[in-house]
């Protein structure tokens, strides 16, 4: 059985972003089968503006993929329709944190609030 991330709990109502990592659990053959569809997965979300970036790790063990998205519900929805979760070749986790200190150059992802 493929593994979801665990349930939402509550949380504060300050600014929050949604950090999805993946874990590969099948032999990298497997994963590169779904690989175009994966990243054509992502240039959707991408041009829908839910991530900030996303990419393999290295070494090629799995992925990381920053959301714009401040919904642990919103982020299992992404996970759920992505092909490697599609076909079980990844398992991910949910890190929500809230940003308190960015470089410059990330202000454009960051609330008002959230930017002083």
């Amino acid at each position: 059985m493929r593994a979801l991330p665990a349930a939402p709990t509550p949380h504060d109502t300050r600014f929050a972003m949604i950090l999805i990592l993946l874990r590969y659990v099948k032999p990298i053959e497997d994963v590169e089968a779904h690989t175009a569809a994966h990243r054509a997965y992502m240039e959707k979300l991408l041009g829908e503006g839910k991530l900030i970036f996303s990419g393999p790790r290295e070494p090629r063990v799995g992925g990381v993929i920053l959301t714009t998205l401040d919904s642990e519900v919103e982020a299992t929805k992404l996970i759920v329709d992505d092909p490697y979760f599609e076909n079980g070749v990844a398992e991910y986790d949910m890190v929500r944190f809230n940003p308190n200190r960015h470089d410059p150059r990330f202000a454009a992802f960051m609330p008002q609030a959230a930017a002083t």
